[in-house]
């Protein structure tokens, strides 16, 4: 599964490279752009900004959802993907550094959105932006991290934490407690602290592949483990591998999902809410390539 993958996603970030860019106001500042400052008499200071406070989905009146070419037409919004946060092994084959970042080149990248004035949203808000139009902060982009490694809390939580950051993290619940993986007090603790748990399937199979009980084995009986240990209700998806097709979007409509995410493959005009691409952020990347890719990205 792992080397199968590694491949897919290697051809994902290729295929993400290749997107021609995307018109948005929050993404195409340069990496040297400073955040608000304000100046006192002993220092200057950076000046935070609040984020929208975002009406949960099933508040939100069906009347007042867009329709999806209004969606699909909204500019996206930087989304980034992350999978295994540590320093690269001499086994380590070199499509496996694609999502793979050294600890050290991660904190530049973090850095560098910081630095840059980006400020991190969470899936309610993507969600009233592309349904209603609600009003995002400025530079926008959302941080996800895939699959339950352990490194996503020992390295990238407090990194994040140094920022005021928040994130996503699409758990995939076979791993829970083993060995280099999160466990289940980690996952409500990064719940509990204001991040939001998504579903990733039990196993990482995929999507495309599903028949009858997979569902229940691969979404259902999941997505209700991981609302058992966070209390909160779990509404969003990560395809594995980024995969997706028409057949599943209705499946997870069924169980209570209100959006999806995807990775470099082309959006559903039909059902743009299910089909939110994201970048893997590579570990090859400078914090400059990385930010050049999110500007022609989105």
């Amino acid at each position: 599964m792992i080397v199968f993958r590694t491949a897919l996603l290697a051809a994902g970030l290729a295929t993400t490279l290749a997107l021609p860019a995307c018109d948005i106001k929050s993404a195409t500042a340069s990496e040297t752009d400073p955040p608000t400052a304000v100046t006192t008499d002993s220092a200057t200071v950076v000046a935070p900004v609040a984020a929208p406070v975002a009406a949960a989905p099933a508040s939100i009146p069906a009347a007042s959802v867009a329709s999806a070419a209004v969606i699909y037409a909204r500019p996206q919004v930087p989304i980034l993907c992350y999978h295994q946060i540590r320093d690269w092994r001499p086994r380590d084959s070199k499509s496996a550094k694609d999502y793979i970042v050294p600890v050290d080149a991660f904190k530049k990248q973090i850095q560098m959105l910081a630095d840059s004035g980006y400020h991190t949203i969470l899936p309610d808000q993507l969600y009233a932006y592309l349904a209603t139009g609600a009003p995002l902060p400025p530079k926008p982009v959302m941080l996800t991290f895939d699959d339950t490694d352990l490194d996503q809390f020992t390295v990238a939580r407090p990194e994040l934490e140094k920022h005021g950051f928040k994130a996503v993290y699409f758990v995939m619940t076979v791993s829970l407690g083993r060995p280099k993986y999160m466990s289940k007090a980690q996952v409500k603790q990064l719940a509990d602290e204001g991040n939001v748990i998504g579903s990733h399937t039990w196993d990482h199979h995929n999507v495309k592949k599903y028949q009858g009980q997979d569902w229940v084995t691969q979404i259902e009986k999941p997505t209700k483990t991981l609302e058992e240990i966070t209390g909160q209700k779990v509404t969003y998806f990560a395809y594995p591998f980024g995969l997706w097709n028409p057949e599943a979007i209705p499946e997870l409509k069924k169980r209570g999902f209100v959006a999806a995410f995807s990775l470099a493959e082309k959006r559903d005009q039909q059902d743009p809410l299910f089909t939110i691409r994201r970048i893997i952020a590579s570990g090859y990347w400078t914090p400059r390539t990385l930010h050049n890719s999110m500007v022609r990205s989105f």
